[in-house]
């Protein structure tokens, strides 16, 4: 139980894993201003055709797995890794005010930057990441 519990968690937002747990329907919630970030690896498609799947793997593990404390660090959620795209959700589910919520995806943003800098000098790795924001209204 405690490691479907950690593994839900991992996935879904505090409020849809109790709505699924008591047998209702997961509902979206709306919110009037948050600020997401979407990122990718620059060239990732050309890195994975020189690179063993393997390593492709590991790499992106490791990128994530940093970006991921990142995110804790800036209390922004993630909201989704496919592939070689992260994106973090500043101001839901965790609620804040418009302005503190794209400083802290701004900051995540920098701190993901400096991450990759410091990947690139620990592998000898040319990896780069593109990052862009918005600001807005969502059902999450």
């Amino acid at each position: 139980q405690v490691r479907s519990d950690e593994l839900l968690h991992s996935m879904l937002p505090l409020s849809v894993v109790e709505d699924l747990r008591e047998g209702r329907r997961a509902r979206g919630t709306h919110h009037e201003a948050v600020t997401i970030l979407f990122s990718d690896i620059v060239g990732f498609t050309d890195i994975s055709s020189r690179n063993k799947p393997q390593q492709v793997c590991n790499m992106l593990d490791e990128l994530y797995t940093c970006f991921d404390t990142i995110s804790s660090f800036f209390d922004v959620y993630k909201v989704e890794t496919i592939g070689d795209a992260y994106m973090v959700l500043g101001g839901a589910p965790n609620v804040c005010p418009p302005s503190e919520a794209a400083e802290k995806v701004a900051l995540f943003a920098l701190a993901a930057l400096e991450a990759v800098r410091n990947f690139r000098q620990a592998h000898g790795a040319t990896v780069l990441i593109r990052c862009g924001m918005a600001s807005g209204p969502v059902v999450a």
